[in-house]
């Protein structure tokens, strides 16, 4: 393989991604501009301001990596994934990891903070 089979194979590769993203913000821009300041009222945008909807909405939903699964993939098998180790732990060390869990976590996300303790008997 010579020099020249490379140097057209990435000129290639760099005309077709560039028109691929071109493409891609153009469909953005005009599927924005079609449907979104009709239905909610919204700004028409450019096309660089497409192209960084793309970008951003890429990021949100599964970064750049190259292949692979996606946001909701990766959540899916770290619950898998927490499962298996949860089912390899003794009952004693589940019941352990469980208790160290509510102590860290106890009373964020709206849960109330559960005491161990006996309510005190109200005051006469």
């Amino acid at each position: 393989m010579n020099r020249s089979f490379w140097l057209k194979k990435a000129f290639k590769f760099v005309f077709f991604a560039t028109l691929f993203v071109g493409l891609a913000g153009f469909a953005t821009m005009s599927l924005w501009n079609w449907l979104m300041p009709m239905i909610f009222h919204l700004p028409l945008l450019n096309f660089w301001q497409a192209l960084g909807l793309l970008v951003l909405s890429r990021i949100l939903t599964g970064g750049f990596g190259r292949g692979g699964q996606g946001g909701w993939a990766r959540g899916r098998a770290w619950k898998r994934q927490m499962q298996q180790r949860m089912e390899a732990f003794s009952p004693a060390d589940r019941e352990r990891f469980r208790q160290q869990m509510r102590s860290r976590c106890a009373g964020s996300w709206g849960r109330p903070a559960t005491s161990t303790e006996a309510p005190a008997a109200p005051a006469a």
